[in-house]
């Protein structure tokens, strides 16, 4: 499979028009490059996506949402990473089944979107046989996710929020819930209802769409809102992963010098703080409330740093 970038770039909802193919950065910060931070079995996906062989995740630099308290900031920021062309992309992914990956993960892949179904093509030309997961911040394009129809077996998207202006001030995009749930929509019509084979005795995700919330410091409500919000619309079509892992990195890099972060937390104080767990726990009885019977959650010391990977170009 070939692909090429558009001329005036539309990958992704900001729709910023630049000339990627011709080296212009768009708003994501990519240009014509393919940017991957790490190639490596993870371990601390959902139980039917990492299993006990780890997911083939693969960390793309860049990224089009910038939330501003993004854990995985250094390589949204393009901080990290190296430039490969699909030929090794397509390795990667034979490499990480040669190690047992349950499957191929690809993360934050929007802005590069045709190279990933390029590589996908590829590796599957000479034997991939995993499934394909497209692991993003749900902030797609309908146009997008119907493209992907053919590669992805399964997405790992979240819906971040309910409440656009909540979307305005940690994300700039007041536009997020909308184009969210619209591309969710498609996940959901592409993929169907989730489904399930069996590796090392236990249940691999190998089709359908698992929506993940993280809920934030101080947005019990909005976490409700999206919990109601994805039942009532998707029902048992969908996996719900409820998730209390949000790690304040934005203190540290703050304490560190890092402007950006300090400016993140003079307007947002409150994304200093860990979730309490009594918040976390009033999300899921409100869950169980509204009769979500099968839902993802999680238990105490998820919110550490050491669930970040190192983005040290292990397997790029």
């Amino acid at each position: 499979m070939s692909y090429d970038l558009p001329s005036a770039c539309d990958l992704c909802p900001r729709r910023c028009g630049a000339d990627r193919a011709a080296g212009e950065r768009g708003v994501c910060g990519a240009d014509d490059a393919l940017v991957v931070a790490r190639a490596a079995l993870h371990f601390w996906e959902e139980p039917p996506i990492s299993g006990s062989r780890g997911s083939g995740t693969v960390f793309f630099a860049h990224c089009p949402l910038r939330c501003c308290y993004c854990q995985n900031a250094v390589i949204a920021a393009g901080q990290a990473g190296r430039a490969v062309d699909v030929g090794r992309l397509a390795e990667m992914l034979l490499e990480l089944e040669a190690q047992g990956a349950l499957n191929v993960n690809f993360v934050t892949p929007t802005h590069y979107a045709p190279q990933a179904r390029a590589a996908v093509s590829q590796a599957r030309g000479r034997g991939l046989a995993l499934p394909v997961v497209w692991n993003t911040s749900g902030y797609e394009t309908v146009a997008a996710v119907q493209a992907n129809a053919g590669t992805v077996d399964a997405y790992l998207a979240d819906f971040k929020y309910a409440d656009p202006s909540l979307a305005a001030r940690y994300s700039k995009a007041p536009d997020y819930p909308d184009v969210a749930l619209a591309a969710l929509d498609e996940m959901a019509r592409q993929t169907g209802a989730p489904e399930f084979d069996e590796v090392d005795g236990d249940p691999r995700l190998v089709r359908g769409t698992v929506v993940r919330h993280l809920m934030l410091p101080g947005a019990l409500e909005d976490s409700k809102r999206v919990v109601r919000l994805v039942h009532e619309r998707f029902g048992d079509d969908v996996l719900l992963s409820l998730m209390n892992q949000y790690t304040p990195v934005l203190a540290d890099a703050a304490a560190a010098g890092d402007e950006r972060a300090a400016a993140a937390l003079r307007c947002s104080p409150e994304l200093a703080l860990r979730v309490p767990d009594e918040d976390y726990e009033r999300l899921l009885d409100y869950a169980d409330g509204l009769g979500v019977e099968d839902y993802f959650w999680q238990e105490g010391g998820a919110a550490e740093e050491s669930f970040i990977p190192p983005f040290d170009l292990t397997g790029v």
